[in-house]
């Protein structure tokens, strides 16, 4: 198990590229992944647990382990510094996401509300867990995006898991994440976006999402689905003209 003096800080991008990618959201983001050779950027299985939120930040990451009464016994709330859960919590800054390897456990709450008004009130962005949270109708009261598998009544302990290491390498929802990844989050899920693929990611999806909604706005008009999306190049001057248009 790993010390708490051992946690190293994560390296934060620029906030302007968080913004944008959650601007952007996961859908094409992606879709636009695959295209640059990340096959399924998705961490499958948490949903959100309030809809309307679309988020994205750097990665703190939380690891769980099988409990092993030798390594974490029942005394831990004599000295809550032992619990790991708590110190990637620690150094959360405005627009930090927390991801959580819980092993899709289904038994275990990783945090609950008291937890969560911390990182709430640090200005997180969110929590992504692929296991449960407990206190759910007091977490769906905070400014706080939530997106977990479930929801149990039972605490991080009490159950199957413990918490192993903070700001590693974690397997969350089938996916890796690397600490100061950055996460983004949305009604449709979840999505891994690795920081040196981020700027030109960014630059392809914003193309992406300009001609999507000129093909919208023509399609609300009753245009063909077979000339507007995608689009063919039988439309591209009138795109670029409509684009032209609308940047003036």
């Amino acid at each position: 198990m790993q010390s708490p003096s051992d946690i190293q800080p994560i390296t934060r991008p620029p906030r302007a590229w968080c913004d944008a990618l959650a601007a952007i959201g996961t859908a094409t983001c992606s879709s636009e992944l695959s295209l640059m050779g990340i096959r399924d950027a998705q961490i499958h299985g948490p949903r959100p647990l309030k809809l309307g939120r679309s988020v994205a930040g750097p990665a703190l990451t939380l690891q769980m382990m099988p409990k092993r009464e030798d390594l974490y016994g029942s005394n831990e709330y004599e000295n809550p510094e032992v619990q790991l859960h708590r110190h990637v919590l620690y150094p959360a800054e405005a627009g930090d996401m927390v991801v959580v390897d819980a092993r899709g456990d289904m038994a275990s709450g990783i945090f609950g509300e008291m937890m969560l008004t911390f990182l709430a009130g640090r200005g997180g962005s969110g929590v992504v867990v692929d296991g449960c949270i407990r206190d759910s109708a007091k977490a769906r009261e905070l400014d706080l995006g939530v997106w977990v598998k479930g929801v149990t009544p039972n605490y991080h302990a009490q159950t199957n898991l413990i918490p192993f290491a903070v700001n590693v390498p974690v397997a969350c929802g089938g996916a890796l994440v690397m600490p100061g990844d950055i996460i983004v989050a949305d009604d449709d899920g979840v999505v891994v976006v690795p920081v040196a693929m981020a700027e030109r990611l960014i630059e392809g999806a914003s193309q992406h999402v300009e001609w999507e909604e000129f093909a919208r706005l023509r399609l609300s008009q009753g245009g063909d689905l077979r000339k507007y999306y995608p689009l063919t190049d039988a439309v591209q001057d009138e795109y670029l003209a409509w684009r032209a248009a609308n940047q003036g």
